[in-house]
């Protein structure tokens, strides 16, 4: 599919049209369309407030994600007994940042070999508790734009890429993939375009970041390790921008 990457930060707000609610008087739930600048407008704070409050050190937020709207708490703060339980969009830099820690030194705590985390991971932030373990119990089902992960990491081939983000609503772009899905049709839809040479079409991947998904696209400037991620809008693809990840081909 014909399709343009988007790698500058967002100057407009291109964004659905469903709107959340605040979960309380200092938080807020991300709905489906919603950005760091759509909800600052309906709390009555800012941009910089909102990622300063919830330690993000980007744009990128995802639905379900509870928001703190207050400036009381930030998502990545660590319970009383020095544990830390992962939530959907957090990032190892993230959860170290807000803890005054390095990554290398979070990683060490708790034992890990790379970067990935999932919804429900335990994480020590004080270097006495064992390695992370995933929660006992499953919360509520993971929203569609973060899809319910397993507790153990991904197993099958690592590769490391540089990923871009695209839309289907770009200029010129069908909307059709390559391996035929209308992603106008499903804008939620984790589809990523890659060069069949190494990652062949059709296969199943999951992407640091951005979640399980299918290698069902192509694109004139995806060569070798370069993948390009389907975001429902145009805000969203800016906010992801390039990044370097970790890409586990699961089969």
């Amino acid at each position: 599919m014909k399709k343009q990457i988007m790698a500058l930060a967002a100057t407009t707000v291109i964004g659905g049209s469903v709107f959340g609610t605040a979960a309380s008087a200092s938080s807020y739930t991300v709905q489906s369309g919603d950005t760091l600048w759509s909800i600052s407008q309906k709390t009555g704070t800012t941009v910089d407030q909102l990622k300063s409050s919830n330690g993000l050190s980007s744009n990128m937020i995802y639905v379900g994600e509870t928001i703190q709207t207050s400036g009381s708490g930030s998502t990545a703060a660590a319970s009383s007994n020095g544990t830390y339980t992962v939530k959907a969009g957090d990032t190892l830099y993230k959860i170290a940042t807000a803890q005054g820690i390095s990554v290398d030194s979070l990683k060490s705590i708790n034992g890990l070999s790379s970067n990935m985390i999932y919804p429900g991971d335990q994480l020590s932030t004080n270097g006495s508790a064992a390695p992370a373990k995933a929660a006992s119990a499953p919360q509520s089902t993971q929203a569609a734009a973060e899809p319910a992960q397993t507790s153990s990491a991904p197993q099958g081939k690592t590769l490391t890429m540089t990923a871009t983000a695209y839309t289907a609503e770009c200029a010129g772009c069908s909307g059709v993939t390559a391996t035929g899905i209308d992603l106008r049709n499903a804008p939620n839809k984790k589809v990523i375009a890659v060069d069949p040479g190494v990652i062949p079409l059709g296969s199943r991947v999951y992407v640091e970041g951005y979640g399980e998904a299918v290698a069902g696209d192509t694109g004139g400037a995806i060569k070798g390790n370069k993948i390009d991620l389907h975001v429902p809008n145009n805000d969203a693809a800016y906010n992801w921008g390039v990044r370097t990840v970790n890409v586990t081909i699961l089969d």
